[in-house]
């Protein structure tokens, strides 16, 4: 059994443990499988998109991402479609700009296949290293904001207001009582280190929102699935995908938007993958001595799995499929190897069949595991050197113009632009990078023509 071990996941049978590794696997899934719920209900926004469908398409793309990161890669990462991702999707491309969500999907294939092409050619190499560093953290921090802000939204908690925009909703009843009452439970598990934490804390608040009547709609705030005959479904056959199997639509790849939201995806995932890579291997002390900290061996390997995911994720129609920095806590367990990640692809074949528990988890119960991400993604704003104005202000530009302006393309657009002219005003022209002022020339004919 080893040997075989050893060969499809890279294990070594004297330095690994195969209980170790799957109860490893195990770990990353349990922390991770929020996102079973969290995605339809965030796709739920947009018509055509069956919560069904989707709830399969995210584990299928978890499925064949994590699959190929334990076959070929042999590391202990797992892929899902990405938080931050799905919010840019959905509220971004299709609510913001007014794109169907078949052109989203086609912009997500695109973006996968240029990541393949990237990582093959080491262009993306290239490309990583021509943003400044400055906003790659902003960049993170900035998306943190922008899903906690969707949280808020989508227990009520914050809410429409004509005279200020927005401002704050009725806390003390409905789905937005729920909403708070479920983020200190969640927030007190994860603080316990309580493995699944999050998990665990949407199913809680799900369970409490059964007591708790939503005045606008007269019914509990969590509605439970039932057959026809009235019984409460918990275990199903997975929905089909093909409502939204394949769906693209070719007629705009051309345009400019597209090749903004193409962009967007593309330098999102990853950095995304990127940071997740190097923070969990720098974490865990994995990084070979000698090495330089972002010198991790079998990068290109890790990369080339997060893009077949994401063509894969595509074509069964959900958002870009993405490395979880939640595989974190699988390797703090001591998963090391390729078994680790193939323990949690199994996981997530065993909750395909569970999805009526999921679909019946409503926004308020998922809401404190977006804001708790959100958290989670802020700790990169203190590596930013706030003292240096000239890094300052785009930083801070990226970070506040996501949610405000409840786009992150914007943000990212706004702060690349800004960081070349804070720059050129200053005098600090070595500074910029070519491919700097090429974006920063590009974004900027976006908003005048655009």
């Amino acid at each position: 059994m080893k040997p075989a071990f050893e060969k499809l996941f890279g294990f070594d049978s004297a330095k690994n443990n195969v209980r170790t590794e799957i109860l490893a696997g195990i770990t990353t899934f349990l922390t991770m499988a929020y996102i079973l719920a969290v995605n339809p209900g965030i796709f739920s926004a947009l018509p055509g998109m069956p919560g069904g469908s989707v709830f399969t398409a995210t584990a299928l793309a978890a499925l064949i991402g994590t699959l190929v990161m334990a076959l070929y890669a042999k590391k202990p990462f797992a892929l899902a479609p990405g938080m931050g991702l799905n919010a840019f999707f959905v509220y971004t491309v299709c609510l913001g700009m007014g794109y169907t969500w078949q052109f989203a999907l086609t912009a997500v294939l695109i973006e996968g296949l240029l990541f393949i092409v990237l990582t093959v050619t080491k262009v993306r190499s290239w490309l990583l290293n021509a943003i400044p560093g400055t906003l790659k953290k902003a960049i993170g921090a900035g998306i943190g904001l922008f899903i906690a802000f969707i949280g808020l939204q989508n227990a009520g908690i914050i809410v429409n207001n004509d005279a200020t925009l927005v401002g704050l909703g009725n806390i003390t009843e409905g789905k937005a009582l729920v909403g708070i009452i479920g983020l200190f439970i969640t927030a007190g598990l994860v603080m316990a280190k309580v493995r699944g934490g999050m998990l665990w804390g949407i199913l809680i608040t799900a369970v409490i929102g059964l007591f708790i009547k939503d005045p606008a709609t007269g019914e509990t705030v969590t509605q439970l699935i039932r057959n026809e005959n009235g019984a409460v479904k918990l275990i199903s056959l997975p929905d089909s995908v093909a409502p939204i199997f394949c769906q693209f639509e070719w007629a705009q790849i051309l345009s400019w938007d597209m090749l903004v939201v193409v962009f967007t995806f593309l330098f999102i995932d990853m950095f995304d993958t990127m940071g997740t890579i190097i923070g969990v291997h720098q974490g865990a002390n994995l990084v070979p001595e000698g090495n330089r900290q972002d010198d991790i061996p079998g990068m290109e390997k890790m990369f080339l799995a997060d893009s077949i995911a994401t063509v894969c994720g595509a074509c069964l129609g959900t958002s870009t499929t993405t490395t979880y920095v939640e595989s974190a806590s699988g390797v703090g367990e001591g998963g090391r190897t390729g078994l680790t990640a193939f323990s949690t692809a199994i996981c997530f074949v065993l909750a395909l069949f569970f999805s009526p528990i999921f679909l019946a988890i409503p926004g308020a119960a998922t809401a404190p595991a977006l804001i708790i991400v959100g958290v989670m993604m802020m700790p990169a704003i203190k590596r930013i050197h706030w003292d240096d104005y000239c890094k300052a202000i785009p930083a801070f530009l990226t970070i506040i113009m996501m949610p405000l302006a409840y786009s992150i393309s914007d943000g990212i657009l706004i702060g690349v632009i800004s960081y070349v002219l804070c720059h050129a005003v200053a005098g600090k022209f070595k500074s910029i990078s070519p491919t700097m002022w090429v974006l920063a020339v590009l974004f900027i004919l976006r908003y005048i023509f655009i």
